[in-house]
C-alpha cells in the first residue's frame, strides 16, 4: 500500500526558511512524480513544484521560483521542498502527492495525482 508522510511544518517569520519532507512507502515502481501542493482558506489548491524521480527535472511555480526548492534522495525515498526567503502569502497547508510518471508541463493539475499525504501548516507571520 502506498503511503506519503510529510513533516517539516510550522511557523515562521518572514523572510525565515522550512524545509518539508515527504516519505514515500509502499512500492516498487521506478518512474514518478512527487508534485507539492499548497491551499490557504478560502483559495484554490496550487500546484508549487514538482520534481521527477528518473531524471530530477524541476518544475516550480512562478510565485515560488528562485525562493523554493525541490529536491529527492532516491535511497531514501525521500522528496523535500526546501522554502526560503518565506512571505506571508506563502502560509497554507502544504500537501505532497504521487503521480505515476513524469512532471511534465501539467504538474500542476492536482487530479493526476493518485496518492497524497496529510498535509502540514506551514504559517509566516511575525
Amino acid at each position: 500500500q502506498v503511503q506519503l508522510v510529510e513533516s517539516g511544518g510550522g511557523l515562521v517569520q518572514p523572510g525565515g526558511s522550512l524545509r518539508l519532507s515527504c516519505a514515500v512507502s509502499g512500492f516498487t515502481l521506478d518512474y514518478y512524480a512527487i508534485g507539492w501542493f499548497r491551499q490557504a482558506p478560502g483559495k484554490e489548491r496550487e500546484g508549487v513544484s514538482c520534481i521527477s524521480s528518473s531524471d530530477g527535472s524541476t518544475y516550480y511555480a512562478d510565485s515560488v521560483k528562485g525562493r523554493f526548492t525541490v529536491s529527492r534522495d532516491n535511497a531514501k525515498n525521500t522528496v523535500y521542498l526546501q522554502m526560503n526567503s518565506l512571505e506571508p502569502e506563502d502560509t497554507a497547508v502544504y500537501y505532497c502527492a504521487m503521480d505515476l510518471g513524469y512532471c511534465g508541463v501539467y504538474y500542476s493539475d492536482y487530479e493526476r495525482y493518485d496518492y497524497w499525504a496529510q498535509g502540514t501548516q506551514v504559517t509566516v507571520s511575525s
